[in-house]
């Protein structure tokens, strides 16, 4: 059985993006015990919120961008550019959990009314 080259780039190719870094939106957070935060004031559970949000937002980017640099370097070289020098997903994994963990934190509190 013949492999012709074509065949093989195409399945190098798509074996070698399964490895790309992932998009910040596609990554779940990892659990984070509501618990901490419970002996927060409701201002003091903001500041948190504002805190572990700027943090979100910081790693989102730089897992972003990792995502477009993998795609870019995949198309030109094979090589997820990720896989040699790492991403971000565990740092949006953790401030995503902490993000659900203080939202937890303040409902239970009273801090805020649910929308709805």
């Amino acid at each position: 059985m013949r492999v012709s080259i074509s065949g093989f780039l195409a399945s190098a190719v798509l074996l070698t993006a399964a490895g790309c870094a992932t998009r910040p939106e596609s990554i779940s957070a990892s659990f984070v015990s509501h618990e901490k935060y419970m002996g927060q004031t409701c201002p003091q559970l903001t500041d948190s919120m504002a805190d572990a949000r700027a943090k979100l937002s910081e790693y989102s980017k730089l897992q972003d961008s990792k995502a477009n640099v993998d795609a870019a370097t995949v198309f030109f070289v094979l090589i997820p550019a990720s896989k040699l020098s790492g991403d971000h997903a565990g740092d949006v994994a953790k401030y995503k959990g902490q993000v659900e963990a203080i939202e937890t934190a303040q409902i239970r509190s009273n801090c805020r009314k649910l929308a709805g």
